[in-house]
């Protein structure tokens, strides 16, 4: 299967994926605040994480947050750490922790000018010699992802945190059997080690765009009696 297939048939799946699991409980910010205290140590209060090793979590997708929780969980995403933290969480505590995270304001880090070029290169136009698809393809050309496919919001992450996981699935890491949870391992494999740091480095200094509200010209309502425009 190409990988542009894989990445549409991939999105299609994990919202069909989501439906059979049941649908995300409707979180509150305030819910899970209260129950975000046994996160703090590696993820900070706000989602800020300060070890590099430990995923930022604020600003991220709410049902980003909430499925990795799942995957946890279940076994399919294999890490010792979060599935102590998991398992005891119920769907309820996992939405409510996924709505109060992804209420938080991501502190972005800074890219290494050296890694800048290379790394913006691969995240906006990909690799057309060993076919690695620009990343910004599923994750938006601000990071900001895409929560209806659960592609995560990247702007801002840690290079260690993103080079890491880049470089687990390069080597044969997987988050589960699903052409989903192919499509990164797929991608990850075809960049080479350089690339992967560049990447993520560029990542990591990678700000969300914020929207611009035109202002209105005002008008001198005094000027403009005293002075009308000529016809």
């Amino acid at each position: 299967m190409k990988l542009g297939s894989m990445m549409i048939l991939g999105a299609i799946l994990i919202a069909a994926g989501a439906h059979a699991e049941g649908a995300m409980p409707a979180g509150t910010v305030a819910a899970g605040k209260a129950k975000s205290a046994i996160c703090a140590a590696c993820h900070g209060m706000d989602g800020n994480s300060t070890d590099p090793q430990y995923p930022k979590l604020a600003g991220q997708q709410a049902s980003y947050i909430y499925r990795q929780l799942v995957l946890f969980k279940t076994g399919v995403r294999q890490n010792p750490i979060m599935l102590g933290m998991a398992m005891p969480l119920s769907n309820q505590d996992m939405a409510d922790l996924a709505a109060y995270f992804s209420a938080q304001k991501i502190i972005t880090g800074v890219a290494d000018p050296k890694a800048v070029a290379v790394g913006q290169a691969v995240y906006r136009g990909g690799d057309r010699a060993s076919g690695v698809p620009a990343c910004m393809a599923c994750h938006g050309p601000d990071g900001r992802g895409n929560p209806g496919a659960v592609y995560p919001h990247l702007a801002g992450q840690h290079t260690t945190y993103l080079r890491t996981v880049l470089t687990a699935w390069h080597d044969g890491t997987t988050w589960g059997k699903t052409t989903h949870a192919e499509i990164m391992p797929t991608i990850a494999r075809r960049l080479t080690a350089a690339q992967i740091a560049d990447v993520a480095s560029y990542i990591a200094g990678l700000h969300t765009a914020t929207p611009i509200v035109p202002t209105q010209p005002t008008v001198n309502n005094a000027a403009f009696a005293t002075n009308p425009p000529q016809q």
